[in-house]
């Protein structure tokens, strides 16, 4: 009965938010370093903010119909996704269900591991990509969705020393 009462609750809500419903999740992603190295890996990380009173799914959801978090990036010819982490989930019980579920809230760090291609020329190259999520309340979620992202990464030469950047958001962090 309970999971029926979760499903409803999915079904009605997901129509009643999807045009133009509350924006609940803010995301920016950051490098570690001012700079990068032709054939050299980067530090990324995404912080995502979820507004209180809100929750959104563990990336591996404790139940096969919850939607996961999600980042992804768009292929670049310069720059590749070597590797994506994320934080491990918060169990919560729900009146709803019978047993706690993994979810994040507050705010959330998902790091990547960028490798910059050997040939890249020294300039300006995008990154972009999506940090999807469905976000619920106590009572209902909302339709799943995302937010955009977008990074510039400057290349420069092997030379140039790269100096350290976002220090608030790496020192909390972890690259396994």
């Amino acid at each position: 009965m309970r999971l029926m009462t979760a499903s409803l609750l999915l079904l009605v809500a997901g129509p009643a938010f999807a045009s133009g419903g509350p924006q609940v999740v803010s995301a920016q992603v950051f490098l570690a370093t001012d700079a990068v190295h032709a054939g050299q890996a980067a530090k990324a990380a995404v912080v995502a903010r979820i507004r209180p009173g809100y929750h959104i799914n563990d990336h591996k959801p404790s139940l096969d119909y919850l939607i996961p978090t999600r980042l992804t990036f768009q292929g670049s010819p310069v720059l590749k996704v070597e590797a994506i982490t994320y934080p491990q989930g918060k169990p919560m019980k729900f009146d709803f269900l019978d047993s706690p579920i993994s979810v994040y809230e507050g705010e959330v760090h998902v790091v990547s591991i960028l490798k910059v291609d050997r040939a890249a020329k020294p300039g300006t190259y995008p990154l972009s990509g999506k940090f999807m999520y469905q976000a619920c309340n106590d009572h209902a979620c909302l339709a799943p969705t995302s937010v955009p992202l977008e990074l510039k990464v400057r290349v420069v030469p092997a030379s140039v020393p790269l100096k350290a950047a976002n220090a608030e958001v790496f020192k909390t962090v972890s690259f396994r």
